[in-house]
């Protein structure tokens, strides 16, 4: 067995924990062993039982008196009741539906004890422990203590698969593993920063024999894994260098002409961005560049800037967008801003296939972007489909799926040695920890400006007696021609006892706007599970005025431009982040008129109430990214989660200290040995690494 082997291989794992641990994310004795807690109870401290006192969480150890099975007239559910002495006294204990007990836990068994006290006559007359964790203490094996008495580690669990199981398992495998696993960080780097080794750091994150120790294996795995992701990133960045890229020269007539002909004057950051993205097309290397904006701030007419001059040389853009709405947005917009410029602009996602506004067929389509007859492709996914292959693409824009680039760039290129350019672009302002970390292989273009003329959108928090008022104002609106937004966490109510199931859901939403608040307005839903053909059809009636009110997931989250669309309401603001609540305003605001976003909440909770307070004061994107990364982290923001990083390193991306020094030691490494030939431990782990985190 190695640290490869499939987890139900493991003793004691076996096909019936597989499928539970595979929701965790572990499938192997890998990711088992680096599954770590995200918190401990302290129970090393032994509690006298005559000091146990109700409320407390304690630890006590003794022997068992007497322990039986009682079975509840009522509910017809075991109780097993038992006592347990030491020299202080005697206390009793009780705990539900675990009759196997009694044959464990015999009368004369030393024991120890770890939970709660409670005090409930129901039960017993006096203090009394209920359901606490528990462990035989034999002196004979003199076993050490693993769900008791110490730093009990508590891990993030599933259904059927308990801490208590997982100490089990992990214990026997750390005790195989410790004294052969090799530590692939160098010993120059361990020792600078005072860092634990490997085999003794995975130990004391799962057992810690102290605070201080815990602490240290945290320490440990916080750099490792941030120093990883750097070394990848840094690598990454050192390939792409070395691929080779069509020059695009910059064609300063037909820039001018397409500026000219902007109903609009570009802000100095679009000019300077620009600026950036046209220069880094002329360089025989290929561009790996994010474009990041505030919602609204005019990122797309940079990115048509860019395809127009690889269409003016003779090339192929592919533009990508994360919705068939999205994609036939973009289609639309830029099909209607180069028009007269004399080039093919396309049409493909799953269901629709258009050219110059003409519907074709998929083959058709196809044929015609493998001839090079479409000089700009817009489309969702399907874009990387087999069956579609372009002539001389040189150009790929992704909206809003930046950290995809690496994937679907080498997919939509058939060349080996000829790397498209790749501009991402993002309205989500990213924090400086993340652009040093998880998209440190990009370069950055920021527009901090937004369009002159534009009102600042007026955000309220209101209250469930507020709503009445709100909505007699939302009809006042509609009277003068405008349109709402209702965005709701979820589609369909939970038939669940959690407080999901208080949320308000679309189709409930929907049902309560359009019968009962808005009965005279007209009322449409928007969702995921829509067919392509209701979604357009939908869109299409809001779009053309026809619709009122739009309730909605967060499929508007990105992209959707409406500019009679002046109000939005956010139920369950509370449930969303601020990064994310930031983006549905922005979806409003679009034209000159005065707009409204109001945050629906039930929660009186001091520090959600602070979060959302937040939006009330700034409209500006990049000061509220930095707000939701201290508040919620980074992987509920940006999908870091998809880099299977651990929850405990999760936390460390806020740490700008740590990034940087992570940071200038991967530089270091790669300046010394840049395929880390000397390092071939630490490079077998970054390609172990590279095919965890899934860019996709």
């Amino acid at each position: 067995m190695n640290l490869n082997t499939p987890v139900e291989k493991t003793p004691r794992v076996g096909p019936q924990y597989q499928k539970k641990l595979n929701r965790l994310g572990i499938k192997t004795v890998s990711d088992l062993l680096f599954h770590f807690p995200h918190r401990y109870e302290d129970f090393s401290n032994l509690t006298p039982i005559a000091e146990v006192k109700p409320d407390e969480k304690v630890c006590i150890q003794g022997k068992i008196l007497e322990i039986q099975n009682i079975i509840t007239r009522k509910r017809r559910f075991v109780l097993t009741k038992a006592e347990v002495e030491d020299e202080s006294g005697a206390i009793k204990i009780i705990w539900f539906n675990r009759p196997y007990l009694v044959d464990s836990l015999k009368p004369g068994v030393s024991v120890c004890l770890a939970g709660k006290a409670a005090l409930n006559k129901k039960y017993f007359p006096g203090v009394y422990l209920s359901s606490p964790a528990y462990e035989k203490i034999s002196e004979s094996e003199k076993k050490a203590l693993i769900h008791t008495g110490g730093l009990i580690p508590v891990y993030p669990e599933t259904e059927g698969l308990s801490s208590r199981w997982l100490r089990y398992i992990l214990r026997p495998l750390l005790a195989k593993f410790k004294k052969t696993i090799k530590d692939p960080l160098p010993e120059a780097i361990k020792n600078e920063n005072n860092l634990l080794p490997l085999n003794k750091a995975l130990w004391q994150i799962h057992f810690p024999d102290s605070n201080d120790l815990a602490n240290q294996a945290r320490k440990r795995f916080s750099f490792q894994e941030i120093f990883f992701i750097q070394l990848n990133v840094l690598m990454e960045k050192l390939r792409l260098k070395q691929k080779q890229a069509i020059q695009i020269p910059l064609n300063l007539e037909i820039t001018k002409d397409f500026v000219q002909s902007l109903p609009f004057k570009l802000t100095d950051a679009q000019r300077k961005s620009s600026w950036q993205i046209l220069k880094d097309l002329e360089k025989p290397r290929p561009m790996n560049r994010l474009l990041e904006g505030d919602v609204g701030s005019g990122k797309t007419v940079i990115a048509v800037m860019a395809a127009l001059n690889t269409a003016k040389a003779g090339f192929q853009t592919a533009f990508m967008a994360p919705t068939e709405i999205l994609a036939e947005q973009h289609f639309k917009s830029i099909s209607s801003a180069l028009k007269g410029f004399g080039f093919k602009i396309g049409l493909l996602t799953r269901t629709n296939y258009k050219t110059a506004n003409r519907k074709t067929t998929k083959e058709k389509l196809v044929e015609q972007i493998k001839n090079g007859k479409v000089d700009i492709l817009i489309g969702t996914h399907a874009l990387i489909q087999q069956d579609v292959k372009f002539k001389n693409l040189a150009l790929v824009i992704l909206d809003e799926q930046h950290r995809f680039g690496i994937e679907q760039r080498a997919k939509l290129c058939q060349q080996k040695n000829i790397v498209p350019h790749l501009l991402s672009m993002t309205a989500t302002p990213i924090p400086r920890t993340l652009t040093l970390t998880i998209y440190g292989d990009l370069d950055l273009s920021i527009l901090d400006e937004l369009p002159k003329g534009r009102k600042k959108i007026i955000t309220k928090l209101v209250r469930p007696k507020g709503r009445d008022k709100t909505y007699e104002f939302i009809r006042s609106e509609v009277k003068k021609g405008k349109q709402v937004f209702v965005i709701c966490p979820r589609i369909e109510p939970r038939q669940t006892s959690n407080d999901w199931s208080e949320v308000a859901a679309v189709k409930e939403e929907y049902e309560k706007l359009s019968k009962k608040v808005f009965p005279k307005l007209k009322v449409r839903m928007l969702h995921g599970k829509l067919k392509s053909k209701e979604k357009q059809q939908v869109m299409k009636g809001f779009k053309s005025g026809k619709t009122n009110v739009l309730v909605s997931t967060s499929v508007v989250e990105v992209g959707i431009d409406i500019k009679n669309a002046t109000i939005m309401i956010i139920e369950g603001a509370e449930r969303f982040g601020l990064a994310q609540l930031h983006q549905f305003r922005g979806r409003i605001g679009r034209g000159k008129d005065q707009s409204y976003c109001f945050l629906f909440t039930s929660t009186a909770e001091i520090r959600t109430t602070r979060r959302l307070q937040a939006l009330l004061k700034s409209n500006d994107g990049f000061e509220l990214a930095e707000k939701d990364l201290a508040i919620r982290g980074p992987g509920d923001m940006f999908g870091v989660r998809q880099w299977g990083i651990p929850d405990l390193i999760m936390a460390s991306l806020k740490d700008v200290e740590l990034i940087e020094r992570t940071r200038l030691h991967a530089k270091q490494v790669l300046q010394q040995d840049p395929n880390l030939k000397k390092h071939p431990l630490l490079a077998d782990r970054i390609k172990q690494f590279g095919k965890t985190i899934h860019l996709e």
